[in-house]
């Protein structure tokens, strides 16, 4: 998935079920988005969170 792409489906994931979403980039380049509570791996490999609280 294209950043454009992770960004465009994080940023309606966060909105639909107001939670905050996290993009991060697997050790093949891939990027994936998951809620950032289910998130437990390294820090470094988050490339952008979205917070539907802090708009």
């Amino acid at each position: 998935m294209s950043l454009n792409d992770a960004h465009a489906f994080a940023f309606s994931l966060a909105a639909t079920l107001m939670v905050a979403i996290v993009i991060l980039q697997a050790g093949d380049g891939s990027l994936s988005v998951i809620p950032a509570t289910e998130y437990d791996g390294d820090a470094s490999d988050i490339v952008y969170e979205i917070d539907p609280f802090a708009w």
